[in-house]
């Protein structure tokens, strides 16, 4: 049966992830996964896109807020911002989302190490701030791209990576729950899972960028074209090159890893 293999958060969008043997998701995604944002001074948001260092910092997060740590630099802990701060507006691709900003402390420390100036903000109520619709679907969400959760799958990786050169770990697809599972790309087909507790509808297969060509221990691309090229010869649809799936969690609760993941209902491939 298929079953959780590894479970993943990344609590300032972007930056390096955590991966911890249990994951309580609500509506709006896993708890702590993507609620602090870098952004420019203007309030647009800041990705391994333009800037793969960002891979260096890592984020962890505690009862009254989180520390940032970097190899070359002091580590800093940052207090969440207090509720009273009035919101300014942050961007998310065509989102426009209130959070309060986390201080000039916070924005130095990111602009050294950055070398540009930024700032850092966080989302106080994921259930409001940010309120998105997908065809018949309206969810909350934190940071993320577009959806509050990313489903990959072990199978599907390694079918990629025998056709790699390189191959490539799970860690380039930034995905919040690894399903280990024997037939690559079953999950085009997959609608509504069990796993534990909870209950997850896929509604979209997600498109890969450039982030997928970064090493995510070194903060560099030691191929700007892998796995992307490979990817494109056989995931191409009308939306991109896919891997993974984006879910909805219709059920909370806590995940751990080991659970077994139980097939609800399926549906046509969703890639075409």
């Amino acid at each position: 049966m298929p079953h959780v293999a590894s479970l993943h958060i990344h609590p300032v969008k972007s930056l390096h992830r955590l991966s911890p043997q249990t994951l309580t998701l609500d509506p709006w995604g896993p708890r702590n996964d993507r609620r602090w944002l870098i952004t420019e001074p203007d309030g647009t948001f800041i990705t391994q896109r333009t800037d793969p260092a960002m891979a260096l910092i890592a984020a962890t997060p505690d009862e009254t807020g989180l520390t940032l740590s970097h190899p070359a630099h002091t580590p800093i802990h940052i207090p969440f911002p207090p509720h009273t701060i009035p919101a300014a507006p942050v961007r998310v691709w065509k989102d426009t989302i209130p959070a309060q900003h986390a201080g000039p402390e916070a924005a130095t420390w990111l602009t050294t190490i950055l070398g540009r100036p930024c700032h850092l903000s966080y989302m106080h109520t994921p259930q409001t701030a940010r309120p998105r619709h997908y065809e018949t679907h309206s969810f909350p969400a934190s940071f993320a791209d577009g959806f509050p959760i990313l489903i990959t799958t072990t199978a599907s990786l390694a079918d990629l990576n025998a056709k790699l050169e390189t191959p490539v770990p799970m860690d380039r697809f930034r995905p919040n729950i690894v399903i280990e599972n024997d037939i690559p790309w079953e999950e085009d087909t997959w609608h509504t899972l069990r796993i534990g507790p909870v209950e997850l509808i896929l509604v979209k297969p997600c498109s890969r960028c450039v982030m997928t060509t970064v090493d995510q221990t070194t903060g560099q691309s030691p191929n700007r074209k892998e796995p992307l090229q490979t990817l494109a010869r056989f995931r191409r649809a009308p939306g991109g090159v896919m891997f993974g799936q984006n879910a909805l969690v219709t059920i909370p609760g806590t995940l751990t890893i080991g659970d077994p993941v139980t097939l609800l209902a399926t549906g046509p491939s969703n890639l075409t």
